[in-house]
């Protein structure tokens, strides 16, 4: 969940996907915001660089999605989001991973933001494989390319 649901989270959302297949994870994979804008065209260009296509995606609220009270885990992966973000039934895992906001940015700041998000995924997919919940640190050092 990111506030426009328009860069980072549907990397994120791109990202969870392909490592969620990738890893044989049969999970349901949703991105949102507080509001509804448009996908930024960079996000679709840097995640196409990878093989991840993001040009069929829109740009939706929590209220668009199918059951928007009903989650294992929501992700914040950024600030605002994350002071934003409704409270949700005591069986959904609520983590904040922030990832800065490359709107308006070079592209090399893209692939930046896209390669964290790519980390950041790859982990959480991990350890729910694993049947474990990881902290919020440990997505957060992923991110940034460090182990805590």
């Amino acid at each position: 969940m990111c506030t426009h649901n328009s860069a980072r989270s549907q990397m994120a959302e791109g990202w969870l996907r392909h490592h969620a297949v990738a890893a044989g994870l049969n999970a349901e994979i949703h991105s949102a915001g507080t509001e509804a804008t448009s996908v930024k065209p960079d996000a679709v260009t840097v995640m196409n660089e990878v093989g991840i296509d993001l040009s069929g995606h829109t740009s939706k609220t929590l209220f668009d999605l199918p059951d928007k009270w009903n989650f294992d885990v929501v992700v914040t992966v950024c600030d605002d989001a994350n002071e934003a973000c409704p409270v949700y039934p005591a069986q959904t895992t609520r983590l904040h991973v922030s990832f800065p906001d490359p709107s308006g940015q070079s592209v090399e700041s893209w692939r930046k933001v896209r390669e964290a998000t790519g980390r950041f995924a790859e982990k959480l997919v991990g350890a729910l494989v694993a049947r474990r919940m990881p902290l919020e640190a440990e997505l957060q050092a992923a991110a940034e390319g460090v182990e805590p």
